[in-house]
């Protein structure tokens, strides 16, 4: 089964948090991945942890008796060293499952507790010994691990266990212990001997709770503004796609929103594609077939406009405009679209002759190229907005596309457009065909034409 698949099927089969049972399956595939990835570092640091303190262990200089047969702290770092090693492992393999979690909180607890439980045994000495480790401090690194998770749950389980833990410390110290260390409230005492203060170990137990509360919280609202910024960064990923790449990175580096009424003056090339035939076409052939021609075609036309820095201004049915220069201000645009121009010639010729030998439609595409100075912005309304371009390279464009068909050539610029181009670079793949005075419909005046596909 896929990776997709897995995260699909795991999305209906896992129970959502309360909170998240309203948020479409792929917030909450992104959010399970981000919480997959947290686990992995989670692992990580852990590893590093229980690393350091196995170091520091080895290299310190060891204060207990000699004759201390029995060791725990070795035993305890080796055991916590193989879980956290195995849990570490489940997570690569994205295997941890909801309950394992919580298990293994439980077992990182048990295990740092059972470690400070420890040393009153490895150090003879009263189990009230311990209640000064300050080793103590780790839970909170423990605690603070959870946050990373991004789920108070697992925060208050941690902090909960540390602290319930921590009160049976105390209480096996005053209570149970054999040799049972006096309590008193004598802070002088209680740091210079085996002496228990209540209050201290009061202290600790809700310091514990109190940082468990505060991240908590914060993790609660960390949540929130999470499944907002995945759900604003999937809705942007998407609506991304009705937007040419440059006009996209704009609005969203953008100080402000959009304003109506701003334009920019930019020397830009407007290209022109059009499937010839197209109308008649559709209503020769099934409406699936029909739709499946459209796509093929958009998906050799695109890429090669986007390669040749071309920005996508809108699809107009079997037609595709796209400019050079207007979303994003260049040197070269003139040079640009006619070199985006002369490839899409030879892919769509290559296209037509794949279509003909498999016996498929075959529609023949008309180029065009005009540029000058255009005006680029937002217009609409406040409820529906669109950038486009607009100046007398647009319509020029437009026109001379459609007059492709009246001067029987595949491609053709204006000669304005042509001598613009070669001055920023441009070297035509074909010898060119000058056509001069040229009457082109919709024009009041004759226009000096350029082939470059016949």
């Amino acid at each position: 089964m896929t990776e997709p698949a897995v995260r699909s099927v795991q999305s209906r089969s896992i129970p959502a948090r309360a909170g998240d049972a309203v948020l479409p399956v792929r917030v909450r595939d992104a959010l399970r991945d981000q919480q997959a990835s947290s686990e992995i570092l989670i692992g990580w640091i852990q590893f590093a942890v229980v690393g350091a303190f196995g170091t520091l262990y080895a290299i310190s200089p060891k204060a207990f008796p000699a004759e201390v047969e029995f060791r725990p702290i070795p035993w305890v770092l080796g055991a916590y060293f193989g879980f956290t090693l195995a849990r570490l492992g489940l997570a690569h393999a994205r295997r941890l499952p909801r309950w394992f979690l919580g298990l293994s909180i439980l077992v990182d607890m048990a295990l740092l507790l059972g470690m400070i439980w420890s040393f009153h045994l490895q150090y003879m000495q009263p189990a009230a010994f311990y209640l000064k480790a300050p080793t103590l401090l780790y839970v909170f690194i423990f605690i603070a691990l959870r946050t990373l998770r991004f789920e108070a749950a697992y925060v208050l389980l941690a902090g909960g266990a540390a602290a319930l833990g921590w009160l049976f410390m105390a209480g096996y110290a005053v209570m149970w212990d054999p040799m049972a260390a006096p309590v008193t409230r004598d802070y002088v005492l209680y740091l210079t001997s085996n002496a228990v203060l209540v209050g201290a170990e009061f202290d600790k137990i809700v310091s514990i709770l109190t940082v468990t509360a505060i991240l908590a919280v914060a993790i609660v609202r960390a949540r929130r503004l999470l499944v907002r910024a995945v759900r604003e960064s999937l809705a942007a990923r998407e609506l991304s796609r009705f937007f040419a790449r440059d006009v996209a990175d704009r609005i969203v580096d953008l100080d402000a929103g959009i304003e109506i009424g701003r334009g920019e003056l930019r020397d830009a090339a407007v290209l022109n594609v059009d499937m010839r035939g197209f109308s008649q076409l559709a209503t020769e052939i099934p409406p699936d077939d029909l739709i499946a021609l459209l796509a093929e075609y958009q998906s050799l036309v695109v890429p090669v406009i986007q390669a040749q820095g071309g920005s996508i201004d809108k699809f107009l049915g079997d037609g595709v405009m796209a400019t050079f220069g207007a979303t994003r201000s260049s040197a070269t645009p003139a040079a640009d679209a006619l070199r985006c121009l002369d490839e899409l010639s030879v892919v769509a010729a290559a296209w037509r002759d794949r279509r003909r030998s498999a016996g498929l439609p075959a529609p023949a595409v008309g180029l065009a190229v005009a540029s000058g100075p255009v005006v680029f912005g937002a217009v609409g309304d406040e409820s529906r907005l669109e950038y486009t371009v607009i100046g007398t390279a647009v319509n020029l464009a437009a026109k001379l596309e459609k007059h492709t068909k009246v001067e029987a050539v595949q491609a053709l610029t204006d000669a304005a457009t042509y001598s613009a181009a070669r001055l920023q670079g441009y070297r035509p793949a074909n010898p060119p065909e000058q056509r001069p005075g040229r009457r082109v419909a919709g024009l009041d005046y004759e226009l000096d034409l350029v082939v470059l596909a016949a």
